[in-house]
């Protein structure tokens, strides 16, 4: 058992020596890549303008940027969470599988089954995403007819959503109340203001704060009348 704890010790610091210096080196390539890019094709952008277009939409998205890491990392663990963030698509790849696998395995946030299990979900998730976007490449030209017909046009505008609404179910009926009030209200506001669609990631504030409320309220409700 000691020897176990010592091992996955040592395995928690080498991912995060690991995690850290790939992220840098990710962070550096993506940061760099236009430069070089630029500097090749001697059409380098002014900075200027780059600096006031970032700060058009970039305090939006640190804000999300945020919020995401501190809702995603204690699902994910940290490996799963630098494999996560350092190739992408987290919300229509990387949290399904990973949420998908730790219910299959029974592993519960935060133990070392689930950071096991994450890691490998998100890792297998993103070799097989490298593969299919290999194959899509290769056969881009002879299925663009398929892919652009009229007909399949609704179906790919609602991959999301159905691929979210047959996950969120799962969690839904375990708690109808609580998930009902924050879907009814996101619904409503969806509905009333359109132009929210886009920022999803921002949304996740004020329904997690709904359902968070009605979670400590029933908490309390619960504790006064002695069943917790």
């Amino acid at each position: 058992m000691e020897k176990t704890e010592q091992t996955l010790d040592q395995y928690m610091k080498n991912t995060h020596r690991l995690g850290r210096a790939v992220s840098m080196v990710s962070l550096a390539l993506l940061l760099g890549a236009p430069f070089l890019i630029g500097a090749y094709l001697g059409a380098m952008p002014d900075l200027g303008a780059v600096a006031r277009g970032f700060l058009s939409v970039g305090l939006v998205w640190t804000v999300s940027s945020v919020v995401e890491f501190l809702v995603y990392t204690p699902m994910l663990g940290a490996g799963g969470s630098y494999l996560a963030f350092i190739t992408g698509n987290l919300i229509n790849m990387k949290i399904p599988c990973a949420m998908n696998a730790k219910d299959m395995v029974g592993a519960k946030s935060g133990t070392r089954e689930n950071e096991i299990i994450s890691t490998l979900s998100i890792a297998t998730s993103s070799l097989v995403t490298i593969l299919v976007l290999a194959a899509g490449v290769a056969l881009l030209t002879p299925l663009r007819p398929v892919l652009q017909s009229p007909r399949l046009a609704p179906a790919f505008a609602n991959v999301v959503p159905a691929l979210f609404g047959a996950m969120g179910y799962k969690y839904y009926r375990q708690h109808i109340r609580l998930a009902a009030v924050p879907l009814m209200v996101m619904s409503l506001l969806f509905m009333l203001a359109p132009g929210l669609t886009g920022s999803t990631s921002m949304m996740i504030i004020p329904s997690g704060a709904i359902a968070i409320g009605l979670a400590w309220l029933e908490y309390r409700r619960h504790r006064k009348e002695g069943r917790v």
